[in-house]
């Protein structure tokens, strides 16, 4: 079976791919800033001495990391109405994404605090500096450095995987691309543009990464 490639059809398209980008970006961006934040807040649940606390963040670590994403995202824009909960396609996205961020962020958190020896918490105490302070200005910079390459792993994983979105119809680029088919009936061209654009984004940012890897966490270990 022949077939003849013809890009040229999308040329009147690339403003809509490049709107796919940007809204593909933006919703990346709020998730990862929310998921990180719940990712923090739960590692601090975590290590509460209130046991409903660190049931709590345990639950919902091992509920998360243990089911399908794209089960996630339907429960949160199908099922939650059912509660009386009622969210657009891009606000569940959003809260989709970000829950599920948070949850691994939390366990590589949790790994690279705890790679910090004793004694550094134990020296923040002696300062008379709390717990959060201690975690702040004592830990928080060598467990960065331990956990750098993981977190930003998972940034970009999840820049990929706002493709999953696109089952609820919230718009990034995936979602524009289907419109793209729709209107020109050339699938093959269409989902090879979205895999280069994705491809695009995915290595800019990992590139921009290591290079701030490089500038602010090669100082030799101590």
């Amino acid at each position: 079976m022949s077939y003849t490639f013809d890009f040229a059809v999308l040329m009147p398209h690339w403003e809509a791919f490049a709107e796919g980008c940007w809204l593909t970006l933006r919703l990346s961006a709020v998730s990862v800033a929310i998921g990180l934040a719940a990712g923090l807040l739960t590692v601090l649940a975590r290590r509460s001495p209130l046991a409903g606390l660190r049931w709590f963040a345990e639950a919902y670590i091992e509920l998360i990391r243990n089911t399908p994403f794209l089960v996630q995202v339907l429960f949160v824009f199908f099922g939650l109405p059912s509660l009386g909960v009622s969210l657009t396609p891009n606000a569940a996205a959003v809260l989709a994404l970000s829950l599920n961020l948070g949850a691994f962020c939390a366990e590589i958190l949790r790994t690279g605090i705890e790679s910090v020896p004793r004694g550094q918490f134990e020296a923040g105490a002696a300062l008379g500096l709390s717990p959060l302070q201690t975690l702040r200005h004592v830990v928080l910079k060598p467990a960065l450095r331990t956990i750098y390459p993981a977190l930003t792993g998972q940034f970009v994983m999840l820049l990929l995987t706002t493709s999953i979105v696109s089952s609820i119809s919230a718009e990034e680029l995936t979602s524009v691309a289907q419109n793209i088919d729709s209107a020109t009936f050339r699938s093959f061209e269409v989902y090879i543009v979205a895999a280069l654009l994705y491809l695009a984004m995915s290595t800019i940012f990992s590139t921009l990464f290591k290079a701030i890897d490089r500038l602010y966490f090669s100082y030799p270990a101590r």
